[in-house]
Protein backbone atom coordinates (compact mmCIF):
# COMPACT_ATOMS: atom_id res chain seq x y z
CA UNK A 1 0.00 0.00 0.00
CA UNK A 2 2.97 2.32 0.67
CA UNK A 3 4.09 1.81 -2.96
CA UNK A 4 0.56 2.32 -4.26
CA UNK A 5 0.14 5.49 -2.21
CA UNK A 6 3.39 6.87 -3.61
CA UNK A 7 2.23 6.07 -7.11
CA UNK A 8 -1.07 7.85 -6.50
CA UNK A 9 0.78 10.94 -5.28
CA UNK A 10 3.03 10.93 -8.36
CA UNK A 11 0.11 10.52 -10.72
CA UNK A 12 -1.82 13.31 -9.04
CA UNK A 13 1.08 15.76 -9.25
CA UNK A 14 1.66 15.07 -12.92
CA UNK A 15 -2.02 15.05 -13.91
CA UNK A 16 -1.72 11.82 -15.88
CA UNK A 17 -3.93 11.36 -18.90
CA UNK A 18 -4.80 8.16 -20.73
CA UNK A 19 -1.81 7.05 -22.76
CA UNK A 20 -3.12 3.77 -24.11
CA UNK A 21 -5.80 1.15 -23.60
CA UNK A 22 -5.54 -2.21 -21.99
CA UNK A 23 -8.16 -4.86 -21.55
CA UNK A 24 -11.65 -3.66 -21.15
CA UNK A 25 -15.09 -3.88 -19.97
CA UNK A 26 -17.97 -6.07 -19.38
CA UNK A 27 -21.34 -4.50 -19.16
CA UNK A 28 -22.70 -2.63 -16.18
CA UNK A 29 -22.37 -4.78 -13.09
CA UNK A 30 -19.83 -7.08 -14.76
CA UNK A 31 -21.98 -8.87 -17.34
CA UNK A 32 -20.65 -8.71 -20.89
CA UNK A 33 -22.79 -6.80 -23.37
CA UNK A 34 -22.34 -9.31 -26.22
CA UNK A 35 -18.94 -7.76 -26.86
CA UNK A 36 -16.87 -10.85 -27.71
CA UNK A 37 -19.42 -12.01 -30.25
CA UNK A 38 -19.49 -8.57 -31.82
CA UNK A 39 -15.71 -8.54 -32.12
CA UNK A 40 -15.83 -11.64 -34.31
CA UNK A 41 -18.87 -10.74 -36.39
CA UNK A 42 -19.05 -10.59 -40.17
CA UNK A 43 -16.62 -12.31 -42.48
CA UNK A 44 -13.59 -14.28 -41.25
CA UNK A 45 -9.99 -13.49 -42.05
CA UNK A 46 -8.81 -14.50 -45.53
CA UNK A 47 -7.49 -17.98 -46.26
CA UNK A 48 -3.76 -18.44 -45.73
CA UNK A 49 -1.50 -17.85 -48.70
CA UNK A 50 1.80 -19.57 -49.51
CA UNK A 51 3.46 -16.22 -48.75
CA UNK A 52 2.84 -16.35 -45.01
CA UNK A 53 6.02 -17.31 -43.16
CA UNK A 54 5.31 -18.55 -39.60
CA UNK A 55 8.96 -18.01 -38.65
CA UNK A 56 9.92 -14.47 -39.72
CA UNK A 57 13.53 -13.50 -39.12
CA UNK A 58 13.01 -9.90 -37.97
CA UNK A 59 10.25 -7.89 -36.29
CA UNK A 60 9.27 -4.23 -36.08
CA UNK A 61 6.55 -3.24 -33.60
CA UNK A 62 4.30 -0.18 -33.98
CA UNK A 63 1.48 1.08 -31.81
CA UNK A 64 0.91 2.74 -28.45
CA UNK A 65 1.94 2.43 -24.81
CA UNK A 66 0.88 -1.20 -24.47
CA UNK A 67 3.67 -2.14 -26.88
CA UNK A 68 6.03 0.22 -25.01
CA UNK A 69 5.34 -1.61 -21.72
CA UNK A 70 4.13 1.59 -20.06
CA UNK A 71 3.59 1.31 -16.29
CA UNK A 72 4.63 -2.35 -16.29
CA UNK A 73 7.91 -1.81 -14.43
CA UNK A 74 7.61 1.56 -12.69
CA UNK A 75 5.15 4.41 -12.41
CA UNK A 76 4.66 6.70 -15.42
CA UNK A 77 7.49 5.16 -17.45
CA UNK A 78 7.88 3.06 -20.58
CA UNK A 79 9.50 -0.34 -20.08
CA UNK A 80 10.18 -1.77 -23.56
CA UNK A 81 12.15 -4.66 -22.03
CA UNK A 82 8.81 -6.24 -21.09
CA UNK A 83 7.00 -5.45 -24.34
CA UNK A 84 4.86 -8.32 -25.61
CA UNK A 85 6.22 -7.73 -29.12
CA UNK A 86 9.97 -7.08 -28.82
CA UNK A 87 10.94 -7.24 -25.13
CA UNK A 88 13.86 -9.23 -23.77
CA UNK A 89 12.48 -9.95 -20.28
CA UNK A 90 12.72 -13.66 -19.41
CA UNK A 91 9.35 -13.71 -17.65
CA UNK A 92 7.48 -12.23 -20.61
CA UNK A 93 9.12 -14.15 -23.45
CA UNK A 94 8.04 -11.70 -26.12
CA UNK A 95 7.00 -12.60 -29.62
CA UNK A 96 10.50 -11.68 -30.82
CA UNK A 97 12.15 -13.96 -28.24
CA UNK A 98 9.81 -16.83 -29.06
CA UNK A 99 10.41 -16.50 -32.81
CA UNK A 100 14.06 -15.46 -32.96
CA UNK A 101 15.60 -16.56 -29.67
CA UNK A 102 16.99 -14.20 -27.00
CA UNK A 103 20.21 -13.23 -28.77
CA UNK A 104 18.71 -12.51 -32.19
CA UNK A 105 15.68 -10.77 -30.67
CA UNK A 106 17.91 -8.00 -29.36
CA UNK A 107 19.50 -7.40 -32.78
CA UNK A 108 16.65 -8.19 -35.15
CA UNK A 109 13.66 -6.43 -33.57
CA UNK A 110 12.70 -2.75 -33.30
CA UNK A 111 10.13 -1.18 -30.99
CA UNK A 112 8.83 1.92 -32.76
CA UNK A 113 5.59 2.31 -30.78
CA UNK A 114 4.89 5.63 -29.04
CA UNK A 115 3.00 5.97 -25.76
CA UNK A 116 -0.16 7.99 -26.19
CA UNK A 117 -0.34 7.62 -29.97
CA UNK A 118 -3.56 7.14 -31.89
CA UNK A 119 -4.30 5.69 -35.31
CA UNK A 120 -3.61 9.00 -37.02
CA UNK A 121 0.06 8.66 -35.95
CA UNK A 122 0.40 5.13 -37.34
CA UNK A 123 1.43 6.06 -40.91
CA UNK A 124 4.54 7.79 -39.55
CA UNK A 125 5.40 4.75 -37.43
CA UNK A 126 4.88 2.47 -40.41
CA UNK A 127 7.27 4.57 -42.48
CA UNK A 128 9.92 4.16 -39.80
CA UNK A 129 9.24 0.44 -39.59
CA UNK A 130 9.56 0.00 -43.35
CA UNK A 131 13.06 1.49 -43.31
CA UNK A 132 14.23 -1.45 -41.18
CA UNK A 133 13.01 -3.90 -43.85
CA UNK A 134 11.48 -6.26 -41.26
CA UNK A 135 9.97 -9.58 -42.22
CA UNK A 136 7.09 -8.99 -39.77
CA UNK A 137 5.43 -5.82 -38.48
CA UNK A 138 3.18 -6.06 -35.41
CA UNK A 139 0.39 -3.51 -34.98
CA UNK A 140 -1.47 -2.80 -31.75
CA UNK A 141 -3.21 0.57 -31.68
CA UNK A 142 -6.68 2.06 -31.40
CA UNK A 143 -7.35 2.06 -27.65
CA UNK A 144 -6.43 5.75 -27.41
CA UNK A 145 -8.89 6.52 -30.20
CA UNK A 146 -11.69 5.33 -27.90
CA UNK A 147 -10.06 6.38 -24.61
CA UNK A 148 -10.64 10.13 -24.71
CA UNK A 149 -11.79 12.73 -22.21
CA UNK A 150 -15.33 12.38 -23.56
CA UNK A 151 -17.32 10.26 -26.00
CA UNK A 152 -17.56 13.27 -28.31
CA UNK A 153 -13.77 13.26 -28.76
CA UNK A 154 -13.47 9.63 -29.86
CA UNK A 155 -11.99 9.13 -33.32
CA UNK A 156 -14.72 8.76 -35.98
CA UNK A 157 -14.76 5.30 -37.54
CA UNK A 158 -14.25 6.72 -41.06
CA UNK A 159 -11.14 8.61 -39.93
CA UNK A 160 -9.83 5.51 -38.17
CA UNK A 161 -10.23 3.52 -41.39
CA UNK A 162 -8.59 6.19 -43.54
CA UNK A 163 -5.55 6.35 -41.24
CA UNK A 164 -5.14 2.57 -41.14
CA UNK A 165 -5.40 2.33 -44.93
CA UNK A 166 -2.82 5.10 -45.22
CA UNK A 167 -0.58 3.20 -42.81
CA UNK A 168 -0.69 0.07 -44.94
CA UNK A 169 0.07 2.08 -48.08
CA UNK A 170 2.99 3.72 -46.31
CA UNK A 171 4.44 0.33 -45.38
CA UNK A 172 3.90 -1.17 -48.82
CA UNK A 173 5.67 1.71 -50.54
CA UNK A 174 8.98 0.54 -49.06
CA UNK A 175 8.35 -2.98 -47.78
CA UNK A 176 5.85 -4.60 -50.17
CA UNK A 177 6.34 -8.14 -48.88
CA UNK A 178 6.61 -7.51 -45.14
CA UNK A 179 4.08 -9.54 -43.16
CA UNK A 180 1.75 -7.65 -40.84
CA UNK A 181 0.19 -9.03 -37.67
CA UNK A 182 -2.67 -6.86 -36.41
CA UNK A 183 -3.92 -7.15 -32.82
CA UNK A 184 -7.50 -6.22 -32.00
CA UNK A 185 -8.22 -3.31 -29.68
CA UNK A 186 -8.64 -4.59 -26.10
CA UNK A 187 -12.06 -4.74 -24.47
CA UNK A 188 -12.13 -1.49 -22.47
CA UNK A 189 -15.46 -2.24 -20.88
CA UNK A 190 -14.22 -5.44 -19.32
CA UNK A 191 -11.34 -3.44 -17.83
CA UNK A 192 -13.84 -1.10 -16.19
CA UNK A 193 -15.69 -4.09 -14.74
CA UNK A 194 -12.48 -5.71 -13.48
CA UNK A 195 -10.85 -2.63 -12.01
CA UNK A 196 -13.84 -0.92 -10.39
CA UNK A 197 -13.60 -3.19 -7.35
CA UNK A 198 -10.23 -1.61 -6.46
CA UNK A 199 -10.74 1.59 -4.47
CA UNK A 200 -7.22 2.98 -5.01
CA UNK A 201 -7.41 2.11 -8.68
CA UNK A 202 -10.59 4.14 -9.06
CA UNK A 203 -8.88 7.13 -7.44
CA UNK A 204 -6.13 6.90 -10.03
CA UNK A 205 -8.69 6.63 -12.82
CA UNK A 206 -10.28 9.85 -11.55
CA UNK A 207 -7.02 11.68 -12.28
CA UNK A 208 -7.82 11.47 -15.97
CA UNK A 209 -7.31 7.95 -17.34
CA UNK A 210 -9.67 6.99 -20.17
CA UNK A 211 -12.51 9.16 -18.95
CA UNK A 212 -14.82 8.15 -21.78
CA UNK A 213 -14.98 4.68 -20.19
CA UNK A 214 -13.61 4.94 -16.64
CA UNK A 215 -15.05 8.23 -15.32
CA UNK A 216 -17.40 7.84 -12.33
CA UNK A 217 -16.63 4.13 -12.18
CA UNK A 218 -19.41 3.34 -9.68
CA UNK A 219 -22.10 5.26 -11.52
CA UNK A 220 -24.63 2.78 -12.94
CA UNK A 221 -27.19 5.37 -13.96
CA UNK A 222 -28.65 5.55 -17.47
CA UNK A 223 -26.26 8.27 -18.69
CA UNK A 224 -23.17 6.39 -17.50
CA UNK A 225 -24.44 3.14 -19.01
CA UNK A 226 -25.06 4.86 -22.34
CA UNK A 227 -21.60 6.44 -22.28
CA UNK A 228 -19.83 3.13 -21.67
CA UNK A 229 -21.97 1.42 -24.30
CA UNK A 230 -20.97 4.09 -26.83
CA UNK A 231 -17.29 3.50 -26.13
CA UNK A 232 -17.74 -0.25 -26.40
CA UNK A 233 -19.57 0.09 -29.70
CA UNK A 234 -16.76 2.26 -31.05
CA UNK A 235 -14.12 -0.31 -30.05
CA UNK A 236 -16.10 -3.05 -31.80
CA UNK A 237 -16.32 -0.84 -34.91
CA UNK A 238 -12.56 -0.17 -34.79
CA UNK A 239 -11.89 -3.90 -34.68
CA UNK A 240 -14.11 -4.44 -37.69
CA UNK A 241 -12.03 -1.84 -39.56
CA UNK A 242 -8.78 -3.57 -38.57
CA UNK A 243 -10.16 -6.89 -39.78
CA UNK A 244 -11.54 -5.55 -43.06
CA UNK A 245 -8.48 -3.52 -44.07
CA UNK A 246 -6.14 -6.35 -43.14
CA UNK A 247 -8.21 -8.82 -45.18
CA UNK A 248 -7.47 -6.81 -48.34
CA UNK A 249 -3.72 -7.32 -47.97
CA UNK A 250 -2.43 -10.80 -48.76
CA UNK A 251 0.50 -10.39 -46.33
CA UNK A 252 -1.66 -9.27 -43.38
CA UNK A 253 -3.10 -11.42 -40.59
CA UNK A 254 -5.66 -10.13 -38.04
CA UNK A 255 -5.88 -11.82 -34.63
CA UNK A 256 -9.57 -12.64 -35.04
CA UNK A 257 -10.50 -10.62 -31.95
CA UNK A 258 -8.21 -12.63 -29.65
CA UNK A 259 -6.91 -9.63 -27.67
CA UNK A 260 -10.40 -8.15 -27.41
CA UNK A 261 -11.71 -11.45 -26.10
CA UNK A 262 -8.92 -12.01 -23.57
CA UNK A 263 -10.11 -11.64 -19.98
CA UNK A 264 -7.36 -9.76 -18.14
CA UNK A 265 -7.38 -10.29 -14.38
CA UNK A 266 -6.16 -7.90 -11.69
CA UNK A 267 -2.78 -9.67 -11.65
CA UNK A 268 -2.37 -8.90 -15.34
CA UNK A 269 -2.89 -5.15 -14.91
CA UNK A 270 -0.35 -2.55 -13.79
CA UNK A 271 -0.31 -2.05 -10.00
CA UNK A 272 0.24 1.67 -10.68
CA UNK A 273 -2.74 2.46 -12.86
CA UNK A 274 -4.92 -0.70 -13.04
CA UNK A 275 -5.17 -0.07 -16.76
CA UNK A 276 -2.05 -1.05 -18.72
CA UNK A 277 -0.80 -4.67 -18.77
CA UNK A 278 1.60 -5.78 -16.06
CA UNK A 279 4.51 -8.10 -16.86
CA UNK A 280 2.10 -11.02 -16.64
CA UNK A 281 -0.37 -9.23 -18.91
CA UNK A 282 2.39 -8.58 -21.43
CA UNK A 283 3.28 -12.28 -21.33
CA UNK A 284 -0.32 -13.20 -22.13
CA UNK A 285 -0.28 -10.85 -25.12
CA UNK A 286 2.95 -12.46 -26.31
CA UNK A 287 1.35 -15.91 -26.10
CA UNK A 288 -1.63 -14.79 -28.15
CA UNK A 289 0.58 -13.22 -30.81
CA UNK A 290 2.91 -16.22 -31.06
CA UNK A 291 0.00 -18.63 -31.40
CA UNK A 292 -1.55 -16.59 -34.21
CA UNK A 293 1.64 -15.78 -36.09
CA UNK A 294 2.80 -19.41 -36.16
CA UNK A 295 -0.62 -20.97 -36.86
CA UNK A 296 -1.10 -22.79 -40.14
CA UNK A 297 -4.49 -21.11 -40.54
CA UNK A 298 -5.28 -17.47 -39.76
CA UNK A 299 -7.70 -16.86 -36.86
CA UNK A 300 -11.39 -17.11 -37.82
Amino acid sequence: MRTAAAALTALSSLGVAALAGCSGGSSEGGVSRNAPAASRSASPSPSPTPDWNPRPGSIAAVGDSITRGFDACSVLADCPDVSWATGTDDTVRSLAVRLLGPSKAADRSWNLAVSGSRMVQLPEQMARAAKERPELVTVMTGANDACRDSVRLMTPVADFRASFEASMRQLRATAPKAQVYVSSVPDLKRLWSTGRVNELGKKIWDLGICQSMLADADDLGPAAVARRDAVQDRVVAFNEVLRDVCAKDRHCRYDGGAVFDFRFTGAQLSPWDWFHPSRDGQARLAEIAYRNVTAAEPPA
